[in-house]
């Protein structure tokens, strides 16, 4: 069935350009084909084991597991974050799209990942010595809250249910995040997981869905402490080459969620000072993928689709009077032409295994 929608790369893609185009809007509406392509990627590999990617610390000979055994409901889609994104993917279709997808069999897949005694595992995970605080750091923690985000912003009754069976390990992934972050000195400004502007926008609105007023603020501090003096971020040294999370616009796209607008487009003039009034495009070419077999090289699709949103952010800050803003649409709209309907074609699993979770996040507007 997967390939049945692969297939209509050409005619699915329009439709989705055509759908994000035109600026940072209000959260939009899928169509049953953008759907149910973005859906069975997860669905294909939330519970394919293999081939995968086991980042854990071996305490001995005991520790040799396999992923599933390590990971009892995260094990699938390569790698425990991506397993975790995929499973909000398909909680973000059920709760904006489920009239058009076989809603049960979702239900189902899901309800096998979060059954009580494989949370107790993963749990157990997060609780062995030496490696259970710095495990998926901060990359793979925050996607974990903006699945349960999901689950208290959706009013579903099972949503519900699976929300309480998932609070144990929430807690313990608050508590984690909250013991690193006054001891992390400096932020981490890099183009992939251990990134932490993106990481914290996730926190964020994780802190402001829970009501958990002690770690928004704690949080809230740290970013202003990291980012407020920043000015004249070097965007011609991006990106690098394998980068899925742009380092300047990712730290933009944070700061105007802990500041308001006035201040804000203050900010953003010292932090880009040179971005340009015209309308123009080029001042962010979009990144070229020469290998979407590499798992690496494909990142550049991811980074294009977060660019997009990003922007989108930046520009949903910035008053209709601000020249800049056509600029900053100009652009997000270059890169959802560059990498949206690649999601939308015959993927290598390489890419397949993650990049409908941010095709998801852009066209539904998730971040806004």
């Amino acid at each position: 069935m997967l390939a049945k929608y692969w297939r209509r790369k050409s005619s699915l893609g329009v439709a989705l350009l055509a759908l994000t185009s035109g600026g940072a809007q209000a959260e939009q509406a899928f169509t049953e084909e953008q759907a149910k392509a973005m859906a069975n990627l997860a669905s294909s590999c939330i519970h394919k084991e293999f081939p995968n990617v086991v980042k854990h610390y071996f305490l001995g000979p005991q520790d040799v597991r396999t992923p599933k055994e390590l990971y009892p409901s995260f094990y699938g889609c390569l790698d425990w974050h991506s397993s975790v994104h995929g499973h909000w993917l398909l909680l973000r279709m059920l709760h904006k799209a489920g009239d058009k997808l076989d809603s049960e069999a979702i239900r189902r897949q899901l309800d096998q990942s979060f059954q009580p005694s494989k949370l107790t595992g993963e749990l157990a995970y997060f609780n062995r010595p030496n490696s259970g605080t710095s495990f998926e750091r901060p990359y793979g923690l925050a996607w974990f809250l903006q699945l349960t985000t999901e689950l208290r912003q959706w009013g579903d009754p099972q949503a519900k249910e699976w929300l309480q069976r998932l609070l144990p390990l929430e807690q313990k992934i608050v508590a984690n995040i909250s013991g690193w972050l006054p001891k992390l000195a400096y932020p981490i400004r890099v183009g992939e997981h251990s990134q932490t502007a993106f990481a914290f926008g996730l926190m964020l609105d994780w802190a402001r869905e829970a009501k958990d007023e002690k770690f928004e603020t704690l949080l809230t501090s740290r970013i202003k402490h990291y980012y407020l003096k920043d000015k004249n971020c070097p965007l011609a040294y991006e990106p690098s080459g394998q980068d899925f999370l742009s380092p300047c616009l990712a730290e933009a796209d944070l700061m105007r969620r802990v500041m308001d607008k006035k201040a804000y487009q203050k900010w953003l003039g010292d932090f880009f000072p040179s971005l340009p009034t015209d309308g123009s495009a080029d001042w962010m070419p979009v990144a070229t993928v020469t290998d979407r077999s590499d798992g690496k090289l494909a990142h550049l699709d991811g980074l294009n689709l977060s660019r997009a949103w990003m922007l989108e952010g930046i520009a949903s800050a910035l008053p209709e009077s601000d020249l800049r803003r056509a600029s900053v649409m100009a652009a997000a709209d270059a890169h959802k032409d560059a990498s949206l309907p690649v999601v939308m074609g015959d993927l290598h699993y390489m890419g397949s295994h993650w990049l409908g979770s941010f095709a998801t996040y852009l066209i539904s507007k998730r971040g806004l």
